[in-house]
């Protein structure tokens, strides 16, 4: 809600989106930049922006600092559209905007001003947001704060219009009762906003140049600032690696009611971590202390067993993986496929009711339908310099303990032995085995124990005489 209560924009003006991720973030103790701290597998800048894609903006500007490149980097893999603007001195957060002024130079919209360490504000509160100029020249994203802390606090005038920003620091006692604080967040028409920016002084216990001085400059000129009011936990900053577990937790918590209420089944929730684009069919059924890294959807009716990693997967409709299973990026596991029990498939594909259910590495593979993978088969696809493919056709049986040389081929309805090391391709419904004969030796064991008995008595007297018994 507002608390000016502004009608929703008819008439909808161009949006620039400026995100300022400039800071060293000192509290994490890291030598990674603080918004390149992950949240559900995706950096804190990317939640930001991918928020703040959802207004089609026309512009959209990130500022750096530390880690310049890396941030620049991260904020293009979200939207390669965004410019990168340096700031070299960290000197505010009015400096931080001022570093992107080419981004609002001549633009005819509204400048919207986000942080890449505030990475939980809704698409729908920033669309509120930008609403709300309507009937502001500015209009600030505001929350009740259950304790207030640090915050700025907004004060408010008689018609419940904002009057002005105060700063922790420099608020008298009587403000710093006040429970409507700042998020930072703010929308203003873009040629206002640079105007009032370039008035903006440093005058304050910090010796800072902040953004939140606008305010107070606008309605010196009788220009309308409004206050639009969020949930609190949207507006969530992570300054720390406590904050950060917290905001893990926060973000796990409602992604997975979010998934059970859309029909997924949760055994043990708690347990359960999804990546920011996992995506889950209904009647999915994922047991206890499953993993998923992002990149992974699977179909309706699967069964993810418990003990399971899964990352850059498919997982079809109606199949079962686990437990202790790993899918690796490029698993794609067919309809009704069975994937068992320390299993791993890595850029491989089991077709539709394909069985690989224990002690199996797969890898650089494609498995037909229907196809039987025995305990113990490895495809052994690496050489030691380049990756080679197997490729296993519908129907096949692989007998327990194989070994596939890849490149190399077993064709559909064919049967390999077990123990079989397979070096050449097999054509369909052939028979491959390919064993050392065995040979057994009359009393050869007995006279064997008793040699490796000598030896090991011989060496126990020596360690007694050096006193090492």
């Amino acid at each position: 809600m507002s608390a000016s209560s502004p009608a929703p924009r008819s008439d909808p003006r161009p949006v620039a989106v400026i995100v300022l991720a400039a800071g060293k973030g000192t509290r994490m103790r890291s030598a990674l930049p603080k918004v390149l701290h992950p949240i559900a597998g995706r950096p804190m800048l990317g939640h930001a922006l991918a928020a703040a894609a959802t207004l089609g903006p026309r512009r959209v500007a990130v500022v750096v600092g530390h880690g310049a490149e890396a941030v620049g980097a991260a904020a293009g893999a979200v939207l390669p559209e965004a410019r990168i603007f340096l700031q070299s001195e960290q000197k505010g957060t009015a400096h931080a905007v001022l570093a992107a002024r080419a981004a609002l130079e001549g633009f005819a919209g509204d400048a919207l001003i986000l942080y890449g360490d505030t990475p939980f504000i809704s698409a729908a509160t920033l669309a509120r947001l930008v609403a709300a100029r309507a009937d502001a020249d500015i209009a600030v994203l505001g929350f009740e704060a259950e304790e207030p802390g640090r915050y700025g606090r907004l004060v408010m005038d008689a018609d419940g219009m904002l009057d002005r920003i105060v700063e922790a620091k420099d608020a008298t006692e009587a403000e710093l009762a006040i429970r409507l604080c700042n998020s930072g967040v703010l929308a203003a028409d873009a040629a206002t906003l640079l105007r009032l920016l370039d008035r903006v002084g440093c005058d304050n216990a910090q010796g800072e140049f902040y953004l939140t001085d606008v305010i107070g400059l606008a309605r010196g000129e009788g220009r309308a600032c409004c206050a639009v009011l969020c949930d609190e936990a949207e507006t969530m900053g992570i300054n720390d690696r406590a904050e950060l577990a917290r905001a893990e937790a926060l973000w796990q918590a409602r992604a997975r009611r979010e998934a059970m209420l859309g029909g997924v089944t949760m055994t043990a929730p708690e347990t359960v971590f999804l990546a920011w684009d996992t995506v889950l069919g209904r009647d999915v059924t994922i047991g206890p202390n499953v993993v998923f890294a992002p990149g992974v959807s699977v179909a309706d009716g699967a069964e993810i067993r418990a003990f399971c990693h899964l990352e850059g997967a498919v997982v079809g409709e109606g199949a079962i993986v686990g437990p202790f299973a790993r899918l690796r990026p490029g698993a794609r596991i067919g309809a009704g496929a069975h994937v068992g029990n320390f299993v791993e498939i890595k850029n491989a594909s089991l077709g539709a009711g394909a069985k690989a259910n224990h002690l199996t590495y797969v890898g650089d593979a494609l498995v037909g339908a229907g196809a039987n993978l025995g305990a113990g088969t490895i495809t052994c696809n690496y050489d030691g310099f380049d990756k080679h493919r197997t490729e296993i056709g519908e129907g096949a049986f692989i007998g327990v303990n194989t070994a596939l040389i890849a490149p190399v081929s077993v064709g559909a309805n064919a049967y390999v032995a077990t123990g079989t090391v397979i070096t050449r391709d097999v054509p369909d419904e052939a028979l491959a085995i390919a064993r050392v004969p065995q040979e057994n030796r009359e009393g050869s064991g007995r006279r064997l124990r008793q040699t490796l008995k000598a030896r090991k008595d011989a060496r126990n007297r020596k360690n007694a005489g050096d006193g090492k018994a």
